[in-house]
């Protein structure tokens, strides 16, 4: 029942008058209010607003809390990017490639050392039939059948994957082998350089060497193919075979009289910028790939019922 004030007397007898609880209080918690020992809002609305009844804001995008204007923002996914070392790199070929070519077109001090120790190369105790043979290895008749093979198994391992771009690194390897010819023909013809003393000399059209590139992008790209489809304790190997082989069949061609050591590092200074190219390709293939690496644990599956 509904507690009434009593009438005021005289000063003397006045009484003190009580407070009145009264329904309808904002987050009220007094007894006998409507709704008593639970909180209620003093405007008749519910606690908490259904999901059903909110709306959305002026922009049209979801109504949150607090609000946020406009609609959710949603970022385009870039192209890789390479990595700033990547780009040194590239700069440092670059400006490698362009001094070996204006020392030795321009008889250079560089020019001079160069044959300096290609002569002392060409004296080593390095047996020549091991020189001769390392040198062959730059030959097209053995470097582009390896790589051939190579490219063989990556298409094959890929189409096997389903990997929808698995088609681009071999293609790519194919491109940059067949690049090797028309960058190091026209290089040939533009110095002219004379060959060292040996079983070519009197030639000319010696720099950059055609044996070094072959090699490099053969070798390189083949190494590039198959490093992914390798277990992870086995690419670091293989990359440092790949580099090492190289050395050596420059070692060789310097050794049998075949090219100067300039010679050989242009020839890796080109080979370097085509097989950059090869990696990127098979960076932007793997990305879309559909089985990433075989080798790397794969998330365990969730059970049936799971809501996860």
């Amino acid at each position: 029942m509904r507690e009434t004030p009593r009438s005021q007397g005289t000063a003397g007898d006045a009484e003190p008058v009580l407070p009145q609880p009264r329904p309808g209080c904002a987050l009220a918690h007094t007894t006998g209010a409507s709704g008593s020992g639970s909180p209620h809002r003093s405007d008749g609305r519910p606690p908490q607003t259904p999901r059903g009844a909110r709306h959305t804001d002026r922009h049209g995008g979801p109504g949150t809390t607090p609000p946020v204007p406009g609609p959710p923002t949603v970022h385009s996914p870039s192209a890789p990017r390479a990595p700033l070392p990547a780009v040194f790199a590239l700069l440092a070929l670059i400006a490698l490639l362009a001094l070996c070519t204006w020392q030795i077109a321009a008889h250079g001090p560089l020019r001079a050392y160069d044959e300096r120790l290609g002569r002392a190369i060409a004296d080593s105790a390095l047996p020549s039939p091991v020189a001769g043979f390392l040198a062959d290895l730059g030959n097209t008749a053995v470097a582009v059948p390896v790589l051939a093979l190579a490219l063989g198994w990556a298409a094959w391992c890929a189409r096997r994957a389903a990997q929808p771009r698995g088609w681009l690194t071999p293609l790519a390897a194919a491109v940059a082998m067949a690049a090797v010819p028309a960058l190091v023909v026209p290089f040939k013809a533009l110095i002219d350089r004379p060959g060292p003393p040996g079983p070519l000399a009197g030639e000319t059209g010696f720099f950059p060497s055609g044996h070094a590139a072959t090699a490099a992008v053969a070798y390189g790209a083949a190494a590039l193919l198959l490093q992914p489809l390798l277990r992870p304790r086995l690419r670091r190997p293989l990359l440092v075979a790949v580099a090492v082989l190289n050395l050596a069949v420059a070692a060789g061609l310097v050794r049998r009289g075949y090219h100067w050591p300039l010679d050989t590092v242009a020839s890796w200074c080109l080979s370097g910028l085509l097989l950059w190219t090869v990696f990127r390709v098979s960076r932007l293939s793997h990305d879309g790939r559909s089985n990433p690496d075989p080798h790397e644990p794969r998330p365990p599956r969730a059970a049936p019922g799971d809501p996860g």
